[in-house]
């Protein structure tokens, strides 16, 4: 009778057991000094793990030119080169990071109203100047487009919807009105330019030939020296009116 060597009387586990013992065994081998491999660290396949850094996603969309952030962006580079400061000394003064400033000038990053504040500081001019929009005859704005500063210390956000000209007088007013006939106005002496805020309800405004509904929180600004009309939309309308002359 031939005798069966050990392995044969090896039960199909423990067969198991010594064949993972090899793999880890020729494992070690190719380890550095020190280390022990593990099977289980192996790559099922040849593929490397890639270095190349995933690109951010924007949160908002910053290749349109008129959104809040690019807007942002294009001020704060505006300001920064009519001062004549490279974008380091800026960073500088205002005590940000230079990425962060990188961020702001390329419109990829969020500034807290803080940061804001700090850049109008470091470059010396009224924070209006880099959150001013763009002036147009009749602008809208809506709440979601304005561009709002979050404060990082408290529950707090600051909007600007319109600075205010040299010289000009501005008189605010407090609109009250209900769905019914429009109040129809008359054209201001010239270079009159009227703003509404809606507080609560809806409006709908005409002038120049064009129509314009309002919501909650909505801004519009417009020609007071042309025709217009006033019609509330909902129950319970009010509106904050700010007439500005010169």
């Amino acid at each position: 009778m031939v005798p069966m060597s050990a392995a044969a009387n090896e039960s199909p586990a423990e067969k198991r057991s010594h064949k993972d013992d090899s793999s880890r065994s020729d494992l070690n081998e190719l380890a550095p000094d020190g280390a022990e491999a593990s099977s289980a660290d192996t790559p099922e396949t040849d593929t490397p793990v890639a270095d190349t850094p995933v690109a951010d996603t924007p949160d908002a969309d910053t290749s349109d030119a008129h959104t809040p952030r690019a807007q942002v962006a294009a001020a704060v580079k505006r300001e920064r080169q009519r001062a004549g400061l490279t974008l380091s000394e800026v960073a500088r003064r205002a005590g940000i990071g230079k990425s962060t400033m990188s961020g702001l000038e390329a419109g990829t990053a969020n500034p807290s109203l803080e940061t804001m504040w700090a850049l109008a500081a470091a470059l010396d001019i009224p924070l209006s100047r880099l959150l001013d929009p763009p002036q147009h005859e009749v602008a809208l704005l809506r709440t979601k487009d304005m561009p709002s500063l979050a404060s990082t210390a408290s529950n707090y956000v600051a909007t600007l919807l319109s600075t205010s000209p040299a010289n000009a007088r501005r008189d605010i007013y407090l609109i009250q009105a209900e769905p019914g006939e429009p109040r129809i106005s008359r054209p201001h002496p010239a270079g009159t330019i009227e703003h509404i805020i809606v507080g609560h309800g809806a409006v709908q405004i005409e002038v120049l030939g064009e129509t314009y509904e309002l919501h909650a929180g909505d801004y519009l600004t417009y020609p007071g020296d042309q025709p217009h009309t006033y019609t509330a939309l909902e129950s319970g309308t009010n509106t904050i009116f700010v007439v500005e002359s010169y």
